[in-house]
């Protein structure tokens, strides 16, 4: 009797849960106990085939949360106007990871864990295993119902200016300190050398480099990215650590060692500078200091709730790339 009344306990919570569609830890712990466990070892089975895998799956939730908040809309391929296709998500990718956590899911618990709490929980653990921090991800998020590459048009862009990157986060609810601390998220993974052909060759009308650009970065980004080469050879953003999360890719961009143009931007305004400063400075070492890790835990969990569907405002997707 005890345990009839303790399951019928956790179903009322759970379907109270769901009413209130607040995301939570543990959204899945009597519908699916094993959800994370199985993202987890999806996830670690991908990096390591592919160390590249970590940056990709951390942008891939990025990129979700930027569009039509985090809904796991990125994922849908639906022709050629999908979301996935748009200009702002060049280079995105992970789709066939989250695709095969997705089928586990399904074959574990059917029709219950959403696609877009599965690219939340696959950024949080490609993280940890690059280094970086682990945290708890609020989960229960449900999947979008909309993909149109139209609505990616104001993504972030390498090329924007300071001013246009701070709007474009204000517009999410994003401070500056969250335009500096997911910018640092660069610390891992690496570019193409299209993003920055117009930085190295053509940044004023007449042509010539970024003068922001460390003379000594200059000749070596020029070498691997000539005017006439191929624009797909791949670079490390975070030169000297670009397989480790830490504290570099901000040491790099405040001295000019910044490969990418937004990167770069952080150092000309401010306020973003000043946020970065004061993760090296005197208060720095201190244990009452700021924590470079704690604040970027802080900034990405905020990413991940941008525009999210709960409760009753849709359902998990039974495969992540079709309605």
């Amino acid at each position: 009797m005890a345990l009839v009344l303790a399951m019928a306990l956790a179903m009322v919570l759970a379907m109270a849960q769901e009413v209130e569609g607040q995301l939570m830890v543990g959204f899945y712990g009597e519908t699916c106990p094993q959800a994370e466990s199985i993202v987890l070892n999806v996830v670690r089975e991908a990096i390591l085939s592919d160390t590249n895998m970590a940056p990709v799956l951390l942008r891939l939730h990025f990129h979700d949360c930027f569009v039509e908040g985090c809904d796991g809309s990125i994922l849908i391929e639906n022709g050629p106007s999908g979301e996935r296709h748009a200009f702002g998500h060049q280079g995105v990718g992970g789709f066939e990871v989250i695709e095969k956590a997705k089928a586990e899911l399904e074959a574990a618990c059917q029709g219950v864990v959403s696609c877009a709490d599965i690219v939340a929980l696959a950024a949080r653990d490609a993280i940890a295993m690059a280094g970086g921090p682990a945290y708890e991800v609020p989960t229960g998020r449900r999947d979008g119902v909309v993909s149109n590459m139209s609505l990616a048009d104001d993504m972030p862009d390498v090329s924007n200016s300071i001013q246009q990157l701070k709007v474009k986060f204000m517009r999410k609810g994003l401070t500056e300190k969250d335009l500096v601390l997911l910018s640092a998220a660069h610390t891992i993974g690496t570019t193409a050398c299209f993003f920055l052909t117009k930085r190295l060759y053509n940044f004023f009308p007449g042509g010539g480099s970024d003068p922001a650009i460390n003379p000594t970065l200059l000749l070596e980004l020029k070498q691997k990215c000539p005017q006439n080469g191929d624009v797909n050879v791949r670079l490390p953003i975070d030169q000297g650590s670009g397989q480790a999360f830490d504290l570099h890719i901000l040491q790099n961009i405040r001295n000019g060692f910044a490969v990418l143009e937004s990167d770069a931007k952080l150092n000309e305004d401010a306020m973003t500078r000043g946020i970065m400063d004061n993760y090296f400075g005197f208060f720095s070492n201190l244990p009452f200091g700021p924590s470079f890790e704690a604040d970027f835990v802080e900034a990405i969990l905020k990413m991940g709730q941008i525009g999210v569907r709960t409760g009753f405002q849709g359902a998990p997707r039974r495969v992540c790339a079709s309605f």
